[in-house]
């Protein structure tokens, strides 16, 4: 019997200097999780920032090292905006070793609901520096018609 505890057959006791990382849910069955699920949710939190001006809506999504045609911008029904993309993963030669991976690589997507007023068809798009920029116009604001009514009497 072991002095040390241990948490589902491995030690719960954490050394501050070790580089190894735990994964708790190594070797459990996750309903039953695809290498594509996986993939997805390790680059699933591209960042992005939504901020509407008075002419448009403008989104803008960190993606460094993606290349614009690794990127889609995609507007499904209901006026739903999607952005999606991936990012590959680096060749491995037999003979490199390495000794620090934490780019993130693999699929990201990202949906929102756009607003009513927005124009549909006039949806710009631009990469410029690892930012992609989405950029939604706003239809113009109706104007409350003002109609002068007479006074009798």
């Amino acid at each position: 019997m072991s002095l040390i505890p241990t948490f589902f057959g491995r030690s719960i006791i954490v050394d501050p200097l070790s580089l190894d990382k735990w994964d708790p849910l190594e070797g459990f069955p996750i309903a039953n999780p695809t290498s594509s699920v996986r993939e997805t949710s390790v680059f699933a939190n591209a960042r992005i920032d939504w901020k509407e001006t008075p002419e448009a809506h403008v989104f803008k999504v960190d993606v460094p090292g993606i290349k614009k045609e690794e990127v889609k911008v995609e507007v499904e029904e209901g006026r739903i905006l999607q952005i999606s993309g991936e990012r590959s993963k680096e060749q491995e030669e037999k003979n490199d070793q390495w000794h620090c991976m934490e780019r993130s690589s693999g699929k990201f997507v990202r949906r929102f609901r756009l607003p009513e007023n927005v124009k549909m068809g006039e949806i710009k798009a631009a990469m410029e520096n690892g930012v992609l920029t989405v950029t939604v116009p706003k239809e113009e604001g109706k104007k409350p018609e003002v109609k002068a009514i007479d006074i009798s009497g």
